[in-house]
């Protein structure tokens, strides 16, 4: 095993510090994929910066009806908080999920946005992964890649990202805030995340030494009728083949505002703009909805063997607009 150095920051300013002072370090919150990262050898910090510690672990209503969410908030706690389960049923039902109960009651909002691909081959140290070692090649391409990306990716990488929860943030225009060397910051959860390009290493935006320090909700997506659905291989917790975060307004009979995520068919959450912007203004019909999926999925660059994934994507997608529009029509009419 590798030895590292291990600070206990009592602070955001104490912890960035201490990143900053050891090259190579990693934040350590729950712990849940960077520990099993260490363990298969993939990631090897100089220095683990503690930051358990920190006050960030509170879900806070703020003055203009936002919802402020810690880092440190546990995401089983996320879950079950009254206010998200209220405002943002999707966030609550993707956080559920996302993992077992073991796993949310130690894992982080933070650490989750943070999460690292489950592709096997990054994960695996006898294998070519640009993302773990750039230039080794992509494994994946002409190996088993029936979990992976159908949209956005490049010859260097085909991996996906692992998060549910990511998904709905992304759905919800959350925004995500960081601080860091350059101070304070913010960055729209549906950009937080990267696509590989030709630097598939780099999952996020972050800069060097950033700290996530917590999730804004915006009042603007709160109390919509909103979703999280996922498909998986067994009902019990694993990762999703696809899955759909939607949040829907329904105003004098058209839509007047929607938000649309696919998870586990890209390299990142993938926002939907292009279906979003052809419903935008149409009535909330099944017809809507599939020409609306349709043209955003006519994207996609299935390989070999995921193919599936693709109308499998399509019929989530479709059940679920068509779930949220009944809701709101039912709440204009009660």
């Amino acid at each position: 095993m590798k030895e590292f150095a291990y600070v206990r920051a009592g602070s955001v300013e104490e912890a960035t510090s201490a990143y900053a002072s050891h090259p190579g370090a990693r934040y350590l919150g729950g712990g849940t994929n960077l520990v099993d990262l260490m363990k298969l050898g993939v990631e090897r910090p100089a220095a683990l910066v503690d930051v358990t510690r920190l006050p960030l672990d509170a879900v806070e209503e703020l003055p203009d009806g936002a919802l402020r969410i810690g880092a440190m908030v546990r995401n089983s706690d996320l879950a079950a908080h009254p206010l998200v389960r209220d405002r943002y049923p999707a966030l609550s039902q993707a956080v559920l999920a996302g993992a077992s109960g073991q796993l949310r009651n130690a894992a982080t909002t933070g650490g989750n946005l943070l999460q690292r691909t489950r592709c096997p081959y990054f994960q695996d140290l006898s294998k070519p992964c640009n993302k773990r070692e750039p230039g080794s090649g992509c494994g994946a391409r002409d190996g088993v890649h029936r979990d992976h990306a159908v949209l956005g990716h490049s010859e260097h990488c085909i991996a996906t990202h692992p998060s549910d929860m990511a998904v709905a943030l992304a759905a919800l225009d959350a925004r995500v805030e960081l601080y860091g060397p350059e101070g304070a910051r913010s960055v729209a959860a549906a950009d937080f995340h990267r696509l590989p390009g030709d630097r598939p290493e780099q999952d996020t935006e972050i800069r060097a030494g950033e700290l996530v320090t917590g999730v804004v909700l915006p009042a603007s997506t709160a109390g919509l009728p909103s979703a999280y659905r996922k498909a998986r291989d067994r009902a019990s917790y694993a990762f999703a083949l696809a899955s759909v975060a939607a949040v829907l307004r329904v105003s004098d009979g058209v839509v007047g505002g929607v938000g649309l995520a696919f998870g586990a068919l890209a390299h990142r959450p993938w926002r939907a703009r292009r279906a979003e912007e052809a419903l935008l203004g149409a009535a909330p019909t099944a017809a809507a909805f599939e020409y609306a999926v349709d043209l955003e999925l006519s994207a996609a660059r299935p390989l070999r063997d995921n193919a599936y994934k693709v109308p499998l994507a399509r019929g989530i997608a479709l059940d679920v607009l068509s779930r949220l529009a009944d809701t709101a029509l039912t709440r204009r009419t009660s």
